[in-house]
C-alpha cells in the first residue's frame, strides 16, 4: 500500500472499520437476508477507493445504500456493471454474502441485469466530464450505508428498518461518513435523494465546514427521474452553483 496517496489509505481503513461494525449487527424479519459488499467485494471497493479516492475533492455525493444489481454485486457505488467496468475500470474477484438470498444472487460483473440508478449517474458524469480523471479531479462518490437489506426478493431501504435496529447502523454509517468528509475536505456534500442529504446534514452539520445540496434520485421507481433525470440533476446542480451552465448536450 507504499504507493497509494494518503487519503485513499485513510479511505480504505475507514471503509474497513465501518465493514467490521456493520458486519457484527443482525436484523429481524421481515429482514431474510442482509448483504455486506464491503466484506465479499472487498477487492473491487478497495480498488475504487485507491484509484479515485486520492487528494482533496470540492463535491462529495453520498448516495443511501447499495442497489441490488450494482455495489451489492460488485462493492462500487451505484456501480452499475458496464459503467464500473467500461468507464471506471475496474475489475476483481468477487465472493460471495455470508448468507446467499436465491432471488438475489450475486454473479459480480457476469450479472446480467443494469442497475439503472448507477446507469444514470454515472451516465450523467461520463456525458459532462469525458473521463473519470476529469470527474474524480474534484467529485467523489460514496455511499452512506454499506448494507443491502433484502425481504425475500423485494429491496429493503434502510430508512425501513425499526428504530431499535437503525439507531448502531446509523452511528456507525455517521462515524465513517464524518471521517470521509474530514479526510476529502468538500465545499460540498451533494445527497443523492432526500434521505441520504437529510442523513448527511445530521451527520456532520455541528462538525464540518461544508454546504449541503440534493440531486433526484435516479431510481426507477421515481416518477420524476423518469421524466429526464440527468436534465434534472444538472438543473439542480447547476442552481446550487456545483456546476457551471453549459451548452445543450455537454
Amino acid at each position: 500500500m507504499t504507493d497509494t496517496h494518503p487519503t485513499a489509505t485513510t479511505l480504505i481503513d475507514a471503509a474497513r472499520t465501518l465493514s467490521d461494525a456493520v458486519d457484527a449487527m443482525r436484523f429481524a424479519p421481515p429482514v431474510t437476508h442482509v448483504y455486506n459488499p464491503l466484506d465479499y467485494a472487498w477487492d473491487v471497493h478497495r480498488r475504487y477507493l485507491e484509484r479515485f479516492g486520492a487528494g482533496r475533492k470540492r463535491v462529495v455525493f453520498v448516495g443511501m445504500n447499495p442497489g441490488p444489481f450494482g455495489m451489492a454485486q460488485i462493492g462500487v457505488p451505484f456501480g452499475e456493471i458496464a459503467s464500473a467496468r467500461d468507464w471506471l475500470g475496474l475489475e476483481g474477484p468477487v465472493g460471495q454474502p455470508r448468507e446467499t438470498n436465491p432471488k438475489r444472487p450475486v454473479e459480480g460483473f457476469a450479472c446480467p441485469r443494469s442497475e439503472v440508478s448507477g446507469q444514470r449517474l454515472w451516465g450523467l458524469f461520463r456525458a459532462r466530464f469525458g473521463t473519470p480523471a476529469a470527474f474524480f479531479a474534484e467529485h467523489f462518490v460514496a455511499n452512506y450505508c454499506p448494507l443491502a437489506f433484502f425481504e425475500g426478493g423485494r429491496n429493503l431501504t434502510p430508512d425501513k428498518l425499526p428504530a431499535i435496529e437503525q439507531r448502531p447502523l446509523l452511528e456507525a454509517c455517521d462515524a465513517h461518513l464524518r471521517t470521509l468528509i474530514a479526510t476529502l475536505q468538500p465545499d460540498w456534500v451533494v445527497g443523492i435523494g432526500n434521505w441520504a442529504e437529510k442523513r448527511a446534514t445530521e451527520a456532520l452539520g455541528d462538525t464540518a465546514q461544508v454546504r449541503f445540496g440534493r440531486i433526484l434520485h435516479p431510481s426507477p421507481a421515481s416518477p420524476a427521474a423518469n421524466r429526464g433525470w440527468a436534465e434534472a440533476a444538472t438543473r439542480q446542480l447547476v442552481g446550487l452553483g456545483i456546476w457551471p451552465e453549459v451548452s445543450a448536450g455537454a
